[in-house]
């Protein structure tokens, strides 16, 4: 044996010890923290496709009929002011979700004060075409554990697992554990002789064990691409203030929710159809998306569109933030302008969504979130086949010792 054949295969000898190693904390932050992942994940895929499934669960109330072909829209300033009488005098406008298709209605959201402090978000369904309004629904309120509907259900199970400010924080830290998984699973997976196609693929005509194995080990790999961004992303959109501070010791970023308004006793508050046309001044190009309500003082209002038109950008969303007083704007999420920190932040949501790529994108954001549970399954089958056959080994052993 050549010199050069011993130090390889001791370097390979080497390579599979330290592999045990990351396969010993693979394997137990599956089992410790699988269940929570797989709840994440496959709320993720639900949420990829949030505005769909919620009007197709409530059409009544949140789609319209065109009356003809090419029908506009009534002025932004009418379809909000048809929904004031609806909500009592004291409620806030916290949100306003504008028509992403022509059969969608227009939707504007209300925090009302109620007792003992809590709060309930109530959802004035209005009709763009006509600025009728459709109908309310109240959506949920601070003091229950439920929201009323199923997709703010969904959307809180999966950011916060319903457990408040201290879930979001839970949720931040499976997120993390997670990503240490994903990375540990590529180590293990790494094939150390180089049979890339055996690591690629799923054996045909196998065992069951077998089966399970390749299901794991393939599902893994091929959803790595896109579970690491998304998991980045939930983390920088949940916990902010954990996460800018790390980025900015690279590069300066900005969060636009860390901006307040000026309160200035002689300015009326704009309303959010002024705050819409300073954006538009802004980016005349796109569709309008959402507007973030003022709902303090010193809250802002921030208005994206998507659709925004701009030579070498591959990402079309821009977010726009505004003093309710003055109309000075505070900060822009423009991929186009800023330092490498605020760019990275301007990308997190539409990553997270998958919107970042249309269509495509939210796919193989739904298909990464439904894998999670998948690995989980066969992840957990896969240690259990291992553990019968280590007990039939030991009592096999054991028997021989006997006899012996």
């Amino acid at each position: 044996m050549t010199s050069t054949r011993i130090l390889s295969e001791i370097r390979l000898a080497r390579l599979k010890r330290r592999r045990k190693l990351w396969l010993s904390i693979h394997l137990w932050l599956g089992l410790l923290f699988g269940t929570f992942i797989a709840v994440i994940g496959l709320t993720g895929s639900i949420l990829a496709f949030y505005p769909e499934i919620d009007e197709w669960l409530a059409p009544g109330l949140l789609t319209v009929k065109p009356p003809f072909a090419d029908a506009t829209y009534k002025p932004l300033v009418d379809i909000i002011a048809a929904s004031v009488p609806e909500m009592p005098g004291e409620a806030k406008q916290a949100h306003m979700h504008y028509p992403q298709n022509a059969e969608a209605a227009c939707r504007i959201r209300y925090a009302v004060p109620i007792a003992h402090g809590a709060t309930e978000f109530w959802e004035v369904s209005v009709d763009p075409y006509t600025a009728e309004v459709i109908g309310k629904r109240l959506r949920w309120s601070s003091h229950q554990l439920f929201p009323t509907t199923f997709i703010d259900f969904i959307f809180i199970l999966h950011y916060s697992l319903l457990l408040g400010e201290y879930g979001e924080l839970a949720v931040s830290v499976i997120s993390v554990l997670t990503i240490i998984s994903v990375l540990t699973g590529l180590i293990v997976w790494w094939p150390l002789t180089g049979k890339w196609r055996q690591a690629l693929t799923i054996k045909r005509k196998a065992s069951a064990e077998r089966l399970i194995f390749d299901l794991h080990k393939t599902s893994g790999i091929y959803s790595a691409a896109v579970l690491l961004p998304v998991l980045f992303s939930g983390i920088y959109i949940t916990v902010p203030k954990y996460v800018v501070p790390v980025v900015e010791l690279f590069s300066s970023a900005t969060y636009r929710y860390w901006f307040h308004s000026n309160p200035n006793t002689n300015l009326a508050s704009l309303g959010m159809a002024d705050a819409v046309k300073i954006a538009e001044r802004v980016y005349p190009s796109g569709r309008l998306q959402v507007i973030y309500g003022a709902m303090k003082p010193d809250s802002t209002f921030t208005v994206c569109k998507d659709g925004v038109k701009q030579a070498g950008s591959l990402l079309r969303r821009r977010c726009i933030v505004i003093d309710r007083y003055s109309g000075e704007i505070l900060d822009i999420d423009d991929p186009t302008i800023g330092s490498a920190g605020e760019v990275l932040s301007h990308w997190q949501w539409p990553l997270h969504s998958g919107q970042a790529f249309g269509m495509t994108g939210r796919i193989l954001v739904c298909l990464s979130g439904l894998l999670c549970p998948l690995l989980f399954v066969t992840g957990v089958v896969r240690w259990r086949h291992k553990c019968r056959a280590s007990n039939k080994s030991h009592s096999k052993a054991l028997k021989n010792k006997i006899v012996q």
